[in-house]
């Protein structure tokens, strides 16, 4: 069991943002929904108070709470397999107006912040020869979205 569950907050629309992430990845799923049993700043009675959701195995809490919003103080990190799911969750997280920041970094429709980091990204910046993580890492830095393999390419130029 964890012990610690990221809690995120939404203004309304906590069950719709949790149906969206659980669909982005395998082993995700909505675990309970908890309606509200009064009138509250969030809703109404009976309106979506908060949603338990496992997203890649790890659980979550989305709350309907009006005004609060995200930023990229706390950001949520997805490592993926391959070049074909970073592109694939890049496009669904940016997708309905969300947003891309910079060095694999966007933002989807709820201002929640991600980093879409593909497998191997994180073991070319810790490489033993310095110059060929220096090669990575200037590489990334000139990305919106991390491609890997050109990562890869720049870390090889000799």
């Amino acid at each position: 069991m964890n012990k610690i569950t990221p809690f995120l907050s939404f203004d309304g629309k906590a069950e719709e943002a949790a149906q969206f992430y659980v669909s982005l990845m395998p082993d995700s799923q909505i675990d309970r929904v908890t309606r509200s049993l009064m009138d509250t700043p969030g809703g109404p009675a009976g309106s979506v108070l908060l949603v338990e959701f496992t997203l890649a195995g790890s659980p979550f809490m989305a709350l309907n709470t009006p005004g609060f919003t995200f930023t990229e103080g706390v950001s949520l990190l997805i490592p993926t397999s391959n070049q074909i799911e970073t592109d694939r969750v890049w496009a669904a997280l940016t997708s309905n107006g969300g947003q891309e920041m910079g060095c694999g970094w966007c933002k989807d429709r709820w201002g929640v912040v991600w980093q879409v980091c593909p497998a191997g990204m994180i073991d070319l910046l810790n490489d033993p020869d310095r110059d060929r993580a220096r090669r990575a890492m200037e590489a990334m830095v000139n990305m919106i979205k991390i491609d890997i393999n050109e990562v890869r390419r720049a870390a090889d130029a000799v």
